[in-house]
């Protein structure tokens, strides 16, 4: 069965740091872009993160020098790295990948979606 797999959220206070993984069963993520989305209540769904199968990255501007993807293809995991968290960093995260997903952050072309692991940044 086809799953990703978060895991490493938390409570967290402001300025800390947090590393969200993602796992896949099912699915190998070399061919695939895998990226990061996030949802804070009461707001839209946004992009955060994506690594290419080529390993290029893209980040949103309100991540960049904060937060870095990586991928370890061998454990078929990608790591979302999240340092200096602000509150506005609060959402629940998700992971996603796509065959043909070109690692726009807009989201089109994702084929799997993870169920998410809540990040709380709060003192």
């Amino acid at each position: 069965q086809l799953q990703l797999v978060e895991s490493g959220g938390g409570l967290v206070q402001p300025g800390g740091s947090l590393r969200l993984s993602c796992a896949a069963s099912g699915l190998t993520l070399d061919y695939h872009a895998v990226g990061w989305f996030r949802q804070a209540p009461g707001k839209e769904r946004e992009g955060v993160s994506c690594i290419s199968s080529g390993g290029s990255t893209n980040y949103a501007d309100s991540v960049k020098g904060r937060f870095t993807i990586s991928r370890d293809n061998t454990n078929n995991t990608v790591y979302l790295q999240m340092n200096s968290l602000k509150a506005e960093d609060t959402a629940v995260y998700y992971c996603a990948a796509g065959n043909s997903w070109y690692c726009g952050l807009k989201g089109y072309g994702v084929d799997y979606w993870g169920q998410g692991t809540q990040v709380t940044v709060s003192s």
